[in-house]
């Protein structure tokens, strides 16, 4: 069984370009229906994003 992607494999926004591609639903065969799993992502990506947005070092200079 693959493991759920972590928020420490989003590095830099090079990454979240292909988030699409990064998150990994383990689960994806026990979901009731396929749109639940694509919410269950949709909801992943977001999360990952956040986080991304909150660890963001902003260079106050500029």
């Amino acid at each position: 069984m693959t493991r759920r992607t972590s928020p420490d494999d989003l590095q830099n926004w090079d990454d979240a370009q292909d988030i699409e591609h990064l998150v990994n639903d383990k689960r994806s065969h026990k979901r009731a229906t396929p749109a639940k799993g694509r919410r269950r992502n949709r909801r992943y990506e977001n999360r990952l994003l956040k986080l991304q947005i909150e660890n963001v070092e902003f260079d106050e200079g500029s």
